[in-house]
């Protein structure tokens, strides 16, 4: 999945971005299909290599239109918080209806569909901060360790739980159990609060929540105990996951690379997986697991201390990058052209380029980092959209525009 993330990262700006997304659904539709049949073995292995690849890569697509939200101040805390819920609820409702195979074929095609419609146009591009504005670079590598710090706090139960299976033969206990209906509520408590005062209010809640988790005690033999601490493993997972992707989503639009960005704290969530799995942080002692937890908390208090986390306080100017103004601004007369004109943001790239210099084909083409083939493809619906069929015309349609003729 982290290459997934990375791949649409690394080709969205490329020539092949076109048939990117469409690629990436018909590979996940095709994993996911074959998962269906051949569930063990190499056979099932790959697939499930390739479905989780082809998910990042459209889940990166998906936080990069987040993060482009954000950055136009649509209220993305709302989206995600309803978002997640209804795909918990959805997940449980499978789990409990798994042995309908028969509809799983028909769903995995209308989810296929819906993606492909969501996905096929971007949100206008935004511009990255200008010159002499407050760079983020130092807020994300603070978010970047918060995040993995919250993300260990999670490590030990995640464990817990599967020593939960393997104690009583994956018959009472399981991750689809009902407790993970508590991410439920999890997620409709940021929803409610991820965009109010700016998202503020986000780190500190999901600080308390995880550490109320953290410092409940495992009270082993006891009835309910078990139960009660699956309970607050969720509701913790959701605190962390709402802190990572509002912050990632609303920093993302001020960096040079929004698309790697976006999906940052996936892909921080993945790796922790990985590398607590690896250093069994499950197995330590209950003193070890104490010590590194709160080792954990006191430096995610300090770093969101550094960031003005902890304060309910407006956000001073200069604090946070301010969200990226609409890309279209009245004042510049290409810009104006091209939407009127309804152009795409790589054909209004092109039109500044043909209007505002004289170089030949090739290198306007080395220049946007496209093939001389695609920049003849957006000059044609450049001609077709404005209604002149010569370089030359666009410029006296350029001028036109300029003199608000």
């Amino acid at each position: 999945m982290i290459l997934g993330f990375a791949l649409y990262a690394a080709l969205r700006r490329r020539p092949v971005r076109r048939g990117l997304m469409p690629g990436a659904l018909a590979l996940l539709t095709a994993g996911a299909g074959l998962l269906l049949f051949a569930r063990n073995g190499v056979a099932g292995l790959a697939a499930l290599c390739l479905t989780l690849q082809s998910l990042g890569c459209v889940g990166g697509a998906w936080y990069l239109r987040m993060a482009q939200a954000a950055a136009l101040g649509l209220p993305v805390g709302r989206g995600m918080g309803l978002g997640y819920a209804a795909a918990v609820a959805l997940q449980y409702a499978l789990q409990l209806w798994r042995g309908q195979t028969a509809l799983l074929g028909p769903a995995l095609l209308a989810a296929a569909l819906g993606l492909f419609l969501l996905l096929r146009r971007d949100f206008p591009e935004t511009a990255a901060q200008p010159p002499g504005s407050p760079q983020p670079r130092r807020r994300l590598v603070r978010v970047c360790l918060i995040t993995a710090a919250l993300l260990l706090f999670t490590a030990f139960y995640n464990g817990y739980i599967h020593h939960l299976q393997i104690r009583s033969g994956y018959g009472d206990y399981n991750v689809y159990a009902w407790p993970r209906l508590m991410l439920i509520p999890g997620y409709l408590l940021f929803a409610a609060l991820g965009d109010r005062s700016g998202g503020r209010l986000v780190p500190l809640v999901a600080l308390c929540i995880v550490t109320a988790a953290l410092l409940n005690a495992v009270l082993a033999g006891q009835a309910g105990a078990d139960w009660l601490n699956m309970c607050l493993f969720y509701v913790a997972i959701s605190a962390s996951v709402s802190y990572y992707n509002l912050s990632f989503w609303r920093l993302a639009a001020g960096t040079k690379s929004p698309a790697r960005w976006a999906s940052m704290g996936r892909v921080l969530d993945s790796a922790m997986v990985l590398l607590c799995g690896a250093l069994r942080v499950s197995a330590l002692s209950a003193p070890a697991v104490l010590a590194l937890d709160l080792g954990g908390l006191a430096t995610v208090l300090v770093l969101m201390a550094m960031n003005g986390d902890l304060s309910l306080a407006p956000v001073p100017a200069g604090a946070v990058p301010a969200p990226s103004p609409p890309p279209v601004p009245a004042a510049d007369p290409l810009e104006t052209l091209a939407a009127r004109c309804a152009l795409t943001p790589a054909e209004t790239r092109l039109l500044r380029e043909l209007v505002r210099t004289e170089d030949k084909q090739e290198a306007l083409a080395a220049r946007l980092g496209i093939s001389v083939s695609t920049l003849r493809h957006h000059t044609t619906a450049i001609y077709k959209k404005t209604g002149v069929g010569t370089r030359a015309g666009l410029v006296r349609l350029y001028h036109a525009e300029s003199s608000g003729r």
